[in-house]
């Protein structure tokens, strides 16, 4: 399986560069004239300035419409409150962002009401899919390759796997990672509490405790926590966890209706939530075209020495890989890739 790939290069013009990608590619075969197309994509979390660059995302607009296709902007809500978390916000961010060149679609509704709870395989035995995901006729899946505090990378499969699940499935792909409290080591401090966006953590006798099943495990409290106490179980679960829910997505289009395009540039540790990603911690690698979230993804990754991810997030992001092919979601791990 094939992966199309043009290096970053701004002596040269990178629209005219990501046109012959996307033809080299057939990015755009799986269109058909009438085609509701969701073009899926992380807008950014306001004051983030890391996303995909909205004129890429404009020329990708243009490529369906010319095909007489319909397109529109995607992404579901959060689960954390931010500035994404209801459809309003989200669209107000998006607009700030410049991704005001076709309608902006919350794909789960107003406050995530709107799923399909689709059958899928591996970690989980079922998902629920965002609404407007799931009625789509067609997707590009746009996205940005990052690093990511829980599962190592961002990249298609994450994109698919969160960003077309509403804040149920969100819950549920982060909640098969366990998280511990070592009551040697806490001292009632009280700091996970605070940090936390839920503050879900209780301080009973003296010690933290979370029982809360809105807990989504995410990194705050663990790496605020002053004494150390405070650990996850199994997180290579998360990996797999998005593997099945990307399948469950794919699930709801028929074959070959669903391309991919990665921008590896501005790559940080941290993922387009933050509003402050930090530093990039590799140079700006290239624009990948496939048809497979796997093999897309895992082109990226033999691109550079992910193990600085790795290292990050203390996770192989390429159980991501691994186990997306396990489960059958169609692609490579180590793919070719064809400069174009």
């Amino acid at each position: 399986m094939t992966v199309y790939f043009i290096p970053w290069d701004a002596e040269q013009n990178l629209v005219l560069e990501a046109e012959r990608l996307y033809e080299n590619a057939g990015s755009f075969s799986c269109i058909e004239k009438g085609d509701l197309v969701a073009v899926k994509l992380h807008v950014g979390e306001l004051g983030n300035p890391n996303y995909v660059q909205p004129f890429f995302v404009h020329h990708i607009i243009q490529k369906i419409r010319d095909l007489g296709g319909k397109p529109f902007l995607t992404d579901s809500n959060t689960y954390y409150c931010a500035q994404r978390h209801n459809a309003y916000d989200h669209m107000q961010t998006a607009l700030m962002n410049g991704f005001n060149m076709a309608p902006f679609i919350a794909a789960d509704g107003l406050r995530s009401e709107n799923s399909r709870l689709v059958k899928t395989c591996g970690i989980l035995s079922e998902i629920q899919v965002s609404g407007a995901i799931a009625e789509a006729d067609a997707m590009i899946v746009v996205s940005h390759c990052k690093g990511h505090e829980l599962s190592g990378f961002g990249g298609a499969i994450k994109n698919l796997a969160m960003g077309c699940t509403s804040r149920a499935g969100k819950l549920l792909q982060h909640r098969t990672v366990n998280l511990e409290i070592d009551h040697t080591k806490c001292n009632g401090c009280g700091t996970c509490k605070t940090v936390c966006p839920n503050n879900l953590p209780e301080i009973i006798k003296g010690k933290a405790v979370i029982t809360s099943d809105l807990c989504m495990r995410c990194p705050v409290c663990k790496s605020e926590c002053p004494t150390g106490a405070i650990k996850f179980v199994n997180q290579e679960n998360i990996c797999k966890a998005l593997a099945s829910a990307a399948l469950g997505v794919l699930e709801t289009f028929k074959p070959g209706k669903v391309s991919y395009i990665n921008f590896a540039k501005d790559i940080t540790s941290y993922c387009d939530c933050l509003p402050n990603p930090g530093a990039p911690i590799i140079d700006d690698v290239g624009i990948f075209a496939a048809n497979s979230p796997v093999s897309i993804d895992a082109a990226f990754l033999r691109k550079m020495d992910y193990q600085i991810f790795n290292k990050h997030s203390n996770i192989d992001c390429m159980t991501q890989i691994t186990e997306a092919i396990n489960i059958g979601i169609h692609g490579e791990a180590n793919p070719e890739i064809q400069k174009v």
